[in-house]
């Protein structure tokens, strides 16, 4: 059973307000807290270390998982291993995420490692998203997170990740490492917004061995206050193939922003490009959001929101 607070951070990393349909696993405090599986999708408990393993049976369509997880005991550390054993051409969705609440001195923290096996021509929609939050009182411990993701996509395979943090995590190093055969593509959305004196770290590492593979990767981040992010990819092109990425960071305060993009081509025929921007919100924006009425705080967070939707 979980409590509400659980329950709360649930709604906010997963969008549940109850079990959800379909398969599962919901991990609180470090313990499986309910699971369910279908006749195309189980979910088996790793015996060597913590974590599991899901295995999704080939040709699967429509069917999703859920494998969220909560932490709301202070002081807890963990790290987690979870394997996705995708068959060929399936078409499924999968929503993960942590929510740390953190009301004590010690600091609570969740190191998630997933591994993604996508079959041939399979169909992937990863959504994950990281979510903190304490009682608002002085001295109470951090909220780390720092996830992983391995990707390795088979010939014409495709995976649509979509990474999101805003807010409430004190510090994290995001790390996300793909490779791809003939014909596979990769699309990376991630957003993140930070505060205060947070820290935010995300390392992107993207292979394409295959003739006609792709990757797309758009990164889009607002730093505030005295908060860092640094921002760093590499995109190798082995074969034929083409590859984007784009990094756009609003500034505010006495925030820092770093991006390091790399590009490397290893075969005539790989067409690589890389986009950047970081720069404040623009007066003439805020100027004409508050003529309509809004404070100049409120133009600021309409302007912001609209640029992490």
């Amino acid at each position: 059973m979980l409590d509400q607070i659980q329950m709360n951070l649930l709604k906010e990393v997963a969008e549940l307000d109850a079990l959800p349909v379909g398969a599962y696993n919901i991990r609180a405090n470090g313990e499986s807290a309910a699971r369910n599986t279908t006749a195309n999708i189980d979910i088996v408990t790793k015996t060597d270390k913590s974590g599991i393993d899901i295995i999704i049976k080939p040709g699967t369509k429509r069917e999703s998982v859920h494998i969220p997880v909560v932490l709301s005991e202070t002081g807890l550390k963990e790290t987690v291993y979870n394997d996705f054993f995708v068959g060929d051409d399936c078409d499924v969705t999968i929503i993960a995420g942590c929510g740390i609440h953190n009301c004590g001195a010690g600091d609570a923290r969740h190191d998630g490692v997933h591994s993604f096996f996508v079959g041939k021509n399979s169909k992937v929609r990863y959504i994950e998203k990281h979510y903190g939050e304490n009682d608002g009182e002085e001295g109470r411990g951090k909220r780390l997170m720092n996830p992983t993701t391995v990707v390795h996509l088979d010939e014409g395979a495709s995976m649509l990740m979509e990474t999101t943090q805003i807010g409430g995590i004190d510090d994290t190093l995001r790390k996300t490492v793909a490779d791809l055969k003939a014909g596979a593509s990769l699309v990376i959305k991630d957003k993140i917004m930070t505060t205060g004196e947070q820290r935010a770290m995300a390392d992107f590492s993207v292979d394409m061995n295959g003739e006609g593979s792709s990757v797309n990767l758009v990164s889009r981040s607002v730093a505030k206050d005295h908060s860092y992010q640094q921002f760093d990819s590499r995109i190798n092109g082995n074969a034929p193939c083409a590859g984007h990425s784009e990094c756009d960071a609003i500034i505010m305060d006495k925030a820092c922003v770093l991006a390091s993009p790399q590009l490397t081509a290893n075969d005539v025929d790989a067409a690589l490009i890389h986009e950047a921007a970081i720069g404040k919100i623009a007066g003439d924006q805020i100027i004409k959001l508050m003529t309509l009425g809004l404070s100049e705080k409120e133009a600021e967070d309409q302007i912001v929101n609209g640029f992490l939707k």
